[in-house]
């Protein structure tokens, strides 16, 4: 099974980075394990919420790209939750 062209490794290695990026962007700090989550369950939702709007992202930059949006996504949300 693969997610956006990408095999599992390289998910994990590019969700690590995206959740670490989006981690920085938006100041939290959420340590390595919850920075690969974030990354990778972030670029499933924001490849499935672009793909209803006909926008796909494809390979490694695309997967990063979505793993940030999704992960900034992810992060506003759990903050609006826990106040």
């Amino acid at each position: 099974m693969e997610q956006a062209g990408v095999g599992w490794i390289a998910a994990i290695i590019i969700g690590g980075l995206a959740g670490w990026l989006a981690e920085m962007f938006m100041k939290s700090n959420m340590g390595l394990f919850m920075n690969i989550i974030l990354g990778i369950v972030g670029a499933i939702l924001a490849n499935a919420v672009l793909g209803i709007f006909g926008v796909t992202l494809t390979g490694w930059i695309g997967y990063l790209v979505a793993g940030f949006i999704g992960a900034c996504v992810l992060i506003a949300v759990a903050r609006f939750a826990k106040r």
